[in-house]
């Protein structure tokens, strides 16, 4: 279990973190990805596999905070993602604005390198679903960034 636990807690803190925009409910959410692996105690087929488990575990637990009506709005904690420079920063900052089906796309495609194929099967949506909603958050993300710049 410390090996999982050590070999994706990153991962998860990040991806729940631009999900929900918050540092303390992001680590609400890694926190009960945990619980469920314990009370799961899934067998993996290898590492991918269970880095895929996880995080569709951690999307659907944002998800459902997400919706939930007692969630509190928050202001974006950029200092759990820290840029490098005036551009990094400004981009994450657009990509923390984007509604949070963009932001989960953007996430696991851009910051965890999976595919539209793979981001489908995690957020147990269609492939084509996956497609629309990244070209979307891509057109959201230029105009935004593209806003107020000389032409």
């Amino acid at each position: 279990m410390d090996e999982i636990i050590t070999r994706n807690l990153h991962a998860l803190y990040r991806t729940a973190a631009a999900i929900m925009r918050n540092k303390e409910d992001a680590e609400d959410i890694v926190q009960d990805v945990f619980i469920k692996l314990h009370e799961k105690n899934p067998l993996f087929a290898s590492h991918t596999h269970e880095k895929a488990w996880l995080l569709r575990v951690a999307v659907n637990l944002c998800r459902s905070r997400l919706r939930s009506p007692w969630r509190r709005q928050h202001v974006p904690l950029l200092e759990s993602f820290p840029a490098k420079n005036e551009d990094e920063r400004e981009l994450m900052q657009a990509v923390f604005a984007l509604p949070a089906k963009y932001r989960t796309v953007i996430h696991l495609h851009y910051y965890e390198g999976y595919t539209t194929t793979e981001i489908a099967e995690i957020t147990v949506q269609k492939e084509s679903t996956i497609r629309q909603q990244l070209t979307r958050a891509r057109r959201l993300l230029k105009a935004d960034l593209l806003e107020g710049e000389p032409v």
